[in-house]
């Protein structure tokens, strides 16, 4: 017999099926923190630059946040990026004549000072929505204060040809010619004639590379704003990678006296050039799955050790499916830091870490290698992706709902619709007999 218990059921697990299957199919994103009413991003990476220079600070990540996820609140809305609490450091009535300008989604200092040196937040609010990331900015007094935190480190096999591109320059109007440096040499490098062309404006070619050839390279370009000119330049790291040394040994003979006739058989010895320590990757290990959630940002750290005197020396990158990040997938959606050096006791960390804006399904086919090399030796390691999908978890459970739901009107169906038997009749009749005799009685 269905009573309204049966029906009440039924509806139950109809609007669990249905709540579960709208969730499954709504989810894109997982969920972001929110602290005091604003929902927080991931920082951006850290920009190192020098003072004197013309600086532009953009958040990456945080756009790529609000593009992915508040693409529809567009309308009345203010975005700030500024020092401290989020106004420190801007002055709209300076116009564009201020030394700290608002343009756009972008913070311009003209020039930098190390006084600027500090957390920017990035705030993106309307009268619904506030959004909240941060960058942070390094200003240092000259280039030899930590060259390591303002180069960008690049490497290439002896003998191959190497193309050196100077990043980082898209927001400038280029008017004049970059010139390029090597070392700490005031001689521009002479491009056109011999191993060394300009490819194009931003990039030059070292042809056959040789081991003479590694050191900085420094390109600088002189730019206009607002009728105002300023110097930008950035730093490349070349690395170039030789083979394995050969011990090297000096054989030396006894010290003879003029006057003696020399034995046949002179002893030997042999002395050893000190050997330089090879570099080893403390993290990550290989084999190693980076899990985090469908378009997520990510930032993973290649952290290697090696000696204190051959720091400087020692590459290290990653490399995506065999190739340099800009040549591959991730190139769009990934940055690799500047390299960070730590002295501790007996030798130096350094690491240089790599930010995935956007995480996506097809990066768990991607293979990851932190690679580190110098005259000591070379080694690598190899890491992937999992990325984790909240929506099929949720799809998941929708299906058992689902499952669950039609279970439930089958068996009310076949409760509410199947035939009566005999013993059913035979009750009925029975009943109806037992009160036909009761009456008369």
């Amino acid at each position: 017999m269905v009573t309204w218990a049966n029906y009440a059921m039924v509806i139950l697990h109809l609007l669990s099926a249905l709540f579960i299957a709208r969730s499954a199919c709504g989810l894109r994103l997982p969920p972001l923190p929110m602290i005091d009413g604003c929902f927080r991003v991931s920082p951006e990476p850290e920009v190192f630059r020098v003072q004197g220079e013309a600086v532009v600070l953009s958040c990456l990540v945080f756009d790529r946040v609000l593009y992915k996820r508040f693409s529809q609140a567009k309308a009345g809305y203010t975005y700030v990026i500024a020092k401290g609490n989020g106004t420190e450091g801007i002055d709209p009535d300076e116009g564009k004549e201020g030394r700290v300008l608002q343009r756009e989604r972008q913070l311009w200092l003209l020039p930098a000072r190390t006084s600027d040196s500090g957390e920017y937040p990035c705030i993106y609010r309307n009268e619904t929505l506030c959004v909240i990331g941060s960058i942070t900015l390094q200003v240092y007094e000259t280039k030899q204060t930590d060259i390591e935190k303002l180069s960008y480190p690049i490497s290439t096999p002896v003998g191959r040809n190497v193309l050196i591109r100077c990043p980082h320059l898209k927001d400038f109007n280029r008017t004049d010619e970059i010139e390029w440096y090597k070392d700490s040499s005031p001689t521009v490098l002479p491009l056109g004639s011999g191993r060394y062309q300009r490819q194009r404006q931003d990039v030059i070619l070292i042809s056959d590379v040789r081991p003479a050839d590694q050191g900085l390279y420094t390109c600088q370009l002189r730019v206009h704003v607002n009728n105002l000119q300023y110097t930008v330049s950035r730093t490349i790291n070349l690395n170039v990678k030789v083979p394995d040394p050969v011990p090297y040994t000096q054989t030396t003979r006894p010290i003879f006296d003029p006057d003696t006739t020399p034995t046949p058989n002179p002893g030997l010895s042999t002395v050893e050039s000190p050997a330089v320590v090879s570099p080893k990757i403390v993290s990550p290990a290989n084999g190693t799955i980076f899990e985090s959630p469908l378009g997520s940002v990510l930032e993973i750290s290649c952290q290697v050790f090696t000696g204190s005197q051959s720091a400087d020396a020692t590459m290290v990158t990653w490399l995506v499916d065999g190739h340099s990040l800009d040549s591959s997938n991730l190139g769009g959606r990934a940055l690799l830091s500047q390299r960070r050096v730590t002295t501790v006791a007996g030798g130096c960390y350094v690491e240089v870490n790599l930010y995935i804006i956007e995480l996506c399904e097809e990066d768990t086919r991607a293979e990851l290698k932190c690679v580190t090399q110098n005259q000591g030796g070379r080694q690598e390691v190899i890491a992937q992706f999992r990325v984790e999908d909240p929506r099929s978890t949720w799809l998941m459970m929708g299906v058992a709902g689902s499952v669950c739901f039609l279970t439930v009107v089958s068996v009310f169906l076949y409760l509410l619709l199947k035939p009566r038997g005999k013993a059913d009749y035979f009750l009925a009749r029975q009943n109806s007999t037992f009160s036909s005799t009761f009456s008369s009685t």
